[in-house]
């Protein structure tokens, strides 16, 4: 059954999203550095008190969905499909979410030319560690506290930044999760 939201709730929603809004076509018209949170609270037409009430930090603003993020890389391992390894789900994951040129190129662009907003995106990427490595131990009937599943979920979003930084993302990609996949060998 879904839940039905109130007014109230959805009066918070529609303001957060006004601030993401306004915060993320300013920051990219502009660049990050050049734009106040006096400005972003302005153009949603909220006080600075508010923005702040919404966001603890201006960084916060650009990665407004974070819980999204999060819900998608555990679908990635559950959601996958029949004859489908975890290890191959995350590489499809990771070169879906890191691809160039793709719907959020624009905004990856933003992030990778601003040292704090590349800086806070590692940090808050490497925060969906636990969920991930929670649904790997699930789905692969691991207790909760397994090291195993908790490798692969550091190395799997570690990779990201091994991945977008590759001139050939792909076959960086493939590399990566095809040591994940068999585990390391020296050669």
């Amino acid at each position: 059954m879904t839940e039905v939201m109130g007014r109230r709730e959805r009066k918070k929603a529609q303001t957060r999203k006004a601030l993401a809004d306004a915060a993320l076509e300013l920051f990219l018209e502009r660049g990050y550095d050049q734009v106040g949170v006096k400005e972003i609270a302005d153009a949603a037409d909220v006080s600075v008190t508010t923005l702040f009430k919404y966001f603890p930090s201006k960084e916060a603003l650009v990665f407004d969905q974070d819980d999204d993020i999060e819900a998608a890389l555990v679908q990635a391992v559950r959601g996958r499909p029949p004859g489908h390894t975890i290890v191959d789900a995350l590489r499809e994951h990771m070169l879906r979410d890191s691809a160039d040129g793709g719907p959020n190129a624009e905004f990856v662009r933003l992030i990778e030319s601003t040292p704090t907003l590349r800086d806070y995106a590692r940090r808050m990427w490497m925060r969906h560690e636990t969920a991930l490595a929670r649904a790997i131990a699930e789905e692969t009937g691991a207790p909760s506290d397994d090291v195993p599943s908790a490798a692969l979920a550091r190395f799997a979003l570690a990779s990201r930044e091994l991945i977008v930084d590759n001139a050939d993302p792909r076959r960086a990609a493939e590399e990566i999760f095809g040591c994940l996949g068999r585990g390391w060998r020296v050669k």
